[in-house]
């Protein structure tokens, strides 16, 4: 009864906190007078309403949550959230199921971007505005931003701050209280977004295109108010812009915060994931820009350029934004880009994937084990960054590198045996489990997940669920240990 009072009053914040964000799509409705408005203030009560109730009832509870109270409240808040961010798109949209609302709602929280919507173009513009917002949200974490808000109402939030923190170094801190760090971050968030949201509309997109493609550019979460994407505006310049934010979301939040702090680049290039983030990515959009030219692709090099850099930035940062439709590339220039969005962004960051200091504890590991072949009595210690990594990190790698995989291998066959090509479920599930969005074959950037049935569709939405929360938080939720007491 404790845990359940113990999350049910932090749940209750959250619920009145997300009402809040109305108030963005509700200025919108009454700026372009689209009709939505009333549904917009009908959802905010409603959800301001069961928040309230939910902090009334435990409001006398005050503990510092316990790690497994950390997990069931980060899982209940973000499956939560969504499925009462879904009663605008059901209010709004005619034949709406629930489970093509969920999907879209889940996507844009958890930043993946994969959407089930098309004539994106007609919809209304708060509409529009409630999915980027949902994006931007979901980018830096709710959770994050209740962390900076519960201790102010007498709730601690380290648990909960450490079951959202993606990477795996959870117990690194920024400045001495958490709830100071995670202030940090979202003013360097906030601060980083005015700037795109200005550089956006100074390229040429109108005020609402340029909030609306700011909140999924920073968020990586690839949402757009145009079927075609970037494709709607054709302008080279847009496409710069939209780049150096992707590059941007997706380095460590952290170092921004440092370099913000420090009033100096130095804790850039001490980042030891930022390095090989940008080498990466910037050396793939050289490459399949080359390998573009010489298929025929494109005929010259530099109009590969453009499209290969945009659409490889992309999809590497895990934000699911195209320029145009890459599914008619040849499969590799595909292929390499999903394999990037796997473990390019740095932990935290906005991005998903397994992150690039994962992938780096990867390599060291091996590597040591080369040494022990060649020379058994070695020591031979794994270090990144000038730090020595403790063994049990690496053993925590291991495992989560054991589960992704099994994750990635059990739903692809579950989507299958429901009935979907190789091409479309392995895709499909490489690209919710990372947060990307777009996949391949019938989820392709030139399509939507609509084409799914609600089995498949219900299976994606796992998937991201389980990508954003790094597995283990989920996971550890179905356990039989995780209830007992």
């Amino acid at each position: 009864m404790r845990a359940f009072f113990a999350v049910l009053r932090p749940l209750g914040v959250i619920g009145m906190a997300m009402s809040l964000s109305h108030l963005a799509p509700i200025t919108v409705s009454l700026i372009y007078n689209d009709g939505a408005l009333r549904v917009f203030c009908i959802s905010m009560v409603f959800n301001f309403a069961v928040g309230m109730i939910a902090f009334m009832t435990a409001r006398q509870v005050k503990v510092e949550l316990k790690p497994r109270d950390g997990m069931l409240l980060v899982v209940l808040a973000w499956t939560g959230g969504a499925a009462f961010a879904t009663i605008p798109l059901l209010m709004l949209i005619p034949d709406l199921s629930f489970t093509d609302a969920y999907f879209e709602t889940i996507s844009g929280l958890t930043t993946t971007g994969a959407t089930v919507l098309s004539n994106l173009d007609s919809l209304e513009p708060s509409l529009n505005m409630w999915r980027g917002l949902l994006v931007w949200l979901g980018g830096m974490g709710l959770i994050v931003l209740a962390v900076a808000v519960l201790p102010l109402l007498g709730i601690g939030g380290r648990q909960m701050f450490k079951a959202e923190t993606p990477g795996p170094m959870k117990d690194a801190q920024l400045t001495p209280r958490i709830t100071e760090t995670a202030k940090g971050l979202w003013v360097v968030y906030a601060l980083i977004s005015l700037v795109c949201f200005i550089a956006f509309h100074l390229a040429g997109m109108t005020w609402f295109d340029a909030l609306m493609h700011m909140c999924s550019t920073m968020g990586l979460g690839g949402f757009s108010s145009h079927d075609a994407s970037f494709g709607y505006w054709n302008s080279p310049l847009i496409e710069g812009v939209t780049i150096l934010f992707m590059l941007i979301a997706g380095i460590n939040f952290g170092t921004h915060f440092v370099a913000f702090r420090q009033r100096t680049l130095a804790p850039y290039r001490r980042d030891p994931e930022a390095g090989w983030f940008l080498l990466i990515t910037l050396a793939s959009c050289a490459g399949l820009a080359i390998y573009l030219q010489m298929m025929g692709t494109y005929g010259g090099f530099w109009e590969a350029l453009r499209f290969a850099s945009f659409n490889v930035v992309s999809i590497a940062t895990t934000t699911g934004f195209a320029n145009t439709d890459y599914n008619l590339w040849p499969m590799f220039a595909p292929l390499w880009m999903l394999f990037l969005c796997s473990f390019v962004s740095c932990s935290g960051s906005t991005g998903g994937g397994i992150k690039m200091i994962r992938a780096q504890m990867l390599y060291i590991q091996v590597n040591r084990e080369y040494v022990k072949l060649l020379h058994p009595r070695a020591v031979s210690p794994a270090k990144l960054g000038g730090q020595v990594i403790e063994n049990k990190i690496l053993f925590a790698v291991l495992a989560f590198m054991f589960v992704y995989v099994s994750c990635i291998v059990s739903m692809t066959l579950i989507m299958v045996a429901s009935g979907l090509d190789v091409v479309s479920a392995f895709s499909a599930v490489v690209a919710c489990i990372n947060n990307t969005g777009p996949g391949l074959n019938k989820v392709g950037p030139a399509t939507t997940y609509e084409v799914l049935t609600d089995f498949q569709t219900w299976v994606c939405s796992f998937a991201m669920l389980l990508g954003r929360l790094e597995l283990f938080t989920l996971l550890i939720v179905f356990t039989p240990a995780f209830w007992r007491r």
